[in-house]
């Protein structure tokens, strides 16, 4: 039995995806953390919570022969790292975040120029009224 687990971020979420391989079949099982597990944390949480996992119905796969060359191994694990794209959500929502606080402040800088332009123009109504107040 083979077992992989990915830790991705999922919008507020992390999120782990676990998936096993048993003669041929795959399962797999969604795990929400919430806040940014720690390797300890994941690895006790698998320890406590294994049985307790919901699997998905086991599906046939087709098994691969894994490559014997240690630097091919390694090339293979960067570019599944670079096609799940496991940075590029957080990415993604940092970005939405930055835009966000962006509109926020545009709208608040828009409304404290009325504010002057009106309190300006309130000032200078009222050195009006006192200059005519004596005639």
């Amino acid at each position: 039995m083979e077992g992989k687990l990915t830790v991705y971020f999922d919008e507020p979420f992390w999120v782990g995806v676990f998936e096993r391989c048993d003669n041929g079949k795959l399962s797999v099982c969604k795990i929400t953390f919430g806040a940014e597990p720690k390797e300890q944390e994941i690895y006790a949480f698998l320890l406590r919570h294994y049985t307790e996992l919901r699997f998905s119905r086991e599906v046939n796969i087709d098994k691969r022969k894994a490559a014997d060359n240690p630097k091919r191994r390694q090339k293979n694990a960067r570019k599944q790292m670079e096609q799940t794209g496991i940075g590029t959500r957080s990415q993604r929502a940092l970005q939405m975040q930055l835009e966000q606080n962006k509109q926020e402040r545009k709208v608040k800088s828009r409304e404290q120029k009325l504010a002057d332009k009106r309190r300006i123009f309130e000032i200078k109504q009222q050195k009006k009224r006192e200059k005519h107040r004596g005639r």
